[in-house]
């Protein structure tokens, strides 16, 4: 039996973009189709094979710490778009102000897929699932600017759809409409976790 499973599971992408400087708007601009190394995609202001940690890995390593970058792509799900956008009351909600890399459409509960699980696209190319990107308060200015009086609530609408970040396993160009197939780990869920959890509280 192989460590990674190919499933049945496929997702059309819907849409690509990046993000050349998130220091100046966290917008993210369109593409029709996405060349990656293993650095990412060359202009996005998360690619590169490290990156300064963050606030997601502060009980690991001090603010600024240089470490191995796993989140070199941001991937949202557009039905979870959908979802959010119904939870806030707007009648849509656009993958740039978000500063999304993909939105795939067509993986049910996408958030959840297990970490280690691979996208992989018709010409191989492959993203590697890190985790779960929980929702944080900087997609709220942006969605302000465009629907006034809901920024505040992307946050709370978000939790548990905020989609996940991916590095790249193997090179290739990802394009606009092309299918990606989920892999995943053949692995149970660690029976520990619960307790994990608890003691985190």
């Amino acid at each position: 039996m192989p460590a990674l499973i190919p499933t049945e599971f496929t997702a059309k992408i819907t849409w690509l973009g990046h993000n050349a400087d998130r220091e100046t708007a966290l917008e993210s601009k369109a593409l029709t189709a996405m060349p990656l190394t293993f650095a990412g995609y060359e202009t996005e202001s998360h690619a590169g094979l490290t990156r300064p940690s963050d606030s997601r890995v502060l009980a690991q390593y001090g603010r600024g710490t240089e470490i191995r970058n796993v989140r070199q792509v941001s991937i949202l799900s557009a039905e979870e778009l959908a979802a959010i956008a119904v939870e806030m009351g707007v009648e849509r909600l656009h993958p740039a102000w978000l500063g999304a890399s993909v939105v795939v459409e067509g993986i049910p509960d996408f958030t959840h897929i297990p970490p280690s699980s691979r996208l992989q696209g018709e010409s191989g190319t492959t993203l590697v699932v890190d985790m779960e990107n929980r929702p944080c308060s900087l997609p709220a200015k942006v969605i302000e600017a465009h629907e006034p009086g809901f920024g505040k609530a992307f946050k709370p609408a978000a939790v548990n759809r905020r989609g996940v970040t991916a590095w790249v396993e193997r090179e290739g160009t990802l394009q606009l409409g092309e299918t990606l197939r989920l892999h995943v780990p053949d692995q149970p869920v660690w029976p520990h976790l619960d307790n994990v959890r608890a003691a985190d509280r």
